[in-house]
């Protein structure tokens, strides 16, 4: 089940756990030490009737609320690597939150800095290299502006042509999820070729997303000079990297980490996977992160942090531009969905164990 039924579903269930006070009473058994929270963008609500990529940008007043109302509730902010040092301990006096943003956008800076900075919440930047050096390619960026500049598009993914209508903003989302489903089937490289033939033919700058809207290596200079903030690495280039080789995958990693540490003068100990979801990264990720010296990695499998979990492949929660309520976070935060989403899928805990 994808797109807006799956969301709607999300929601109720959400509303159900929280109002019904669920979520409030399993808190002491199921919510783990504490929780790391992914976010992208932080920037005031756009207009636009088509943003398939909502899901990853979250109002300054939504974030400010969240973090006032979570700090009422005696939740600790604390750095990545505090969260790290807790976990290793098996305990935590008190359930802490870590804060972690993917990508580097200049948004974060000029909206969430200032929030965070008024709480006094540490945070981590996950920077993909190529972004800072403006040179990456946001395709799922491109692809949602070749939609959305045009009436309509056509595509080959080895299947023959197909031809999508892009006139009304309904078609348009129904066009971006046949098309964005089939192209996360593909490996990097395929996925990659389709959306550059895509935003060539539909006249579309692909590297024009970084430029506008990640930090440079400048910027994020004057950044890392913040005691609150922590630089980790999101690799070069931003592929998935379980459909990589392993040596080109591994050297994404490896390489990212040390880019950073010759831009900025700081070796970075934490690690994002992108993407990070089962089909991104899996246990041969886990285990380059190990071997390259990393003390921290985060997946976006979603969960709270629970104790004996490997800080290698941790879980995180997104602060999903759908939801944004501070009570649906306090659901996800108590991990009772995640405990009864287990129960039904029976799930196993990561692990970064190579065999």
């Amino acid at each position: 089940m994808r797109g807006h039924a799956r969301y709607m579903l999300y929601r109720l269930a959400l509303e159900g756990l929280s109002l019904s006070g669920a979520a409030r009473l399993a808190t002491p058994y199921t919510s783990g030490l504490g929780a790391i929270l992914t976010l992208h963008h932080v920037r005031p609500a756009r207009r636009d009737a088509f943003q398939p990529n909502r899901i990853l940008e979250i109002t300054p007043d939504f974030l400010d609320a969240l973090l006032g109302r979570l700090a009422q509730r005696g939740v600790e902010f604390v750095s990545l690597a505090e969260g790290r040092a807790r976990l290793l301990a098996g305990r935590s006096e008190r359930r802490f939150v870590c804060l972690t943003f993917d990508d580097g956008y200049r948004d974060n800076v000029a909206y969430a800095q200032p929030i965070l900075s008024r709480h006094g919440a540490p945070w981590t930047l996950f920077v993909t290299t190529r972004f800072a050096e403006h040179t990456g390619e946001l395709w799922w960026l491109a692809l949602e502006r070749v939609i959305a500049t045009s009436d309509q598009i056509s595509f080959d993914l080895g299947g023959g042509v197909e031809l999508y209508d892009c006139r009304s903003d309904a078609a348009k989302r129904h066009c971006h999820q046949a098309l964005y489903w089939q192209l996360r089937e593909l490996d990097e490289p395929q996925l990659l070729a389709v959306v550059r033939d895509l935003a060539v033919r539909y006249g579309v700058d692909m590297r024009s997303f970084a430029r506008e809207l990640c930090m440079g290596w400048d910027e994020l200079k004057r950044l890392a000079a913040d005691p609150l903030v922590t630089i980790g690495a999101h690799t070069v280039s931003h592929p998935r990297l379980a459909k990589l080789p392993g040596a080109e995958a591994e050297a994404e990693m490896r390489r990212s980490r040390e880019i950073v540490a010759e831009k900025l003068g700081r070796t970075p100990t934490s690690f994002a996977y992108p993407v990070g979801d089962p089909s991104s990264a899996g246990d041969r990720e886990f285990g380059f992160a190990r071997e390259i010296g990393f003390e921290t990695a985060v997946t976006t499998r979603p969960g709270v942090v629970e104790a004996g979990a490997d800080p290698l492949c941790l879980p995180r929660i997104s602060l999903n531009g759908l939801f944004q309520k501070p009570r649906y976070v306090e659901a996800l935060l108590s991990g009772l969905p995640f405990r009864i989403l287990k129960g039904f899928r029976g799930g196993r805990r990561l692990s970064a164990s190579t065999g």
